[in-house]
């Protein structure tokens, strides 16, 4: 079968410059510089870089990188870290002290009416003690968990 021949050829689609009905004929409201002219018309630009700039003659520069090890949490049970002193991975070892959170317990029952040496007790409850935390290859003091 052949196509109709009433019908006109089929044509291109128009433009958006058509469509929308800019007049691009029209004269610019301000110049436009050519490619490498300043926009008063003037001299050239310098040539635009893109991405990174040209690579320079100067001498290669060293960076030292210091690497610092996370801070360590330090709760009452054992922790699993790095040692400062030694540089051995390890889990510390634990030391209760008697800290604020214990004096107040043994003021806190005095003043309940345990004055017969019940209030002496928090000073061997270890929950009420602060804790300090050794390395066990070194000894060295890693650090501490204070209750208050």
């Amino acid at each position: 079968m052949s196509a109709p021949t009433g019908l006109p050829p089929p044509s291109a689609p128009p433009s958006y410059e058509e469509t929308v009905g800019i007049n691009v004929n029209y004269p610019h409201p301000y110049p436009v510089p050519e490619l490498g002219l300043r926009p008063d018309g003037k001299g050239t630009n310098p040539p635009q870089y893109r991405g990174q700039p040209m690579p320079t003659s100067n001498p290669v520069t060293i960076q030292t990188v210091y690497v610092q090890q996370p801070v360590a949490v330090f709760y009452d049970r054992p922790v699993q870290m790095s040692c400062p002193s030694c540089k051995q991975v390890m889990v510390t070892r634990l030391s209760y002290e008697s800290g604020a959170l214990t004096w107040l317990s043994c003021g806190g029952l005095f003043l309940l009416g345990c004055v017969a040496g019940c209030c002496l007790i928090p000073f061997f409850v270890d929950a009420l003690k602060d804790v300090d935390h050794f390395c066990p290859n070194c000894n060295a003091h890693v650090g501490s968990y204070k209750r208050l």
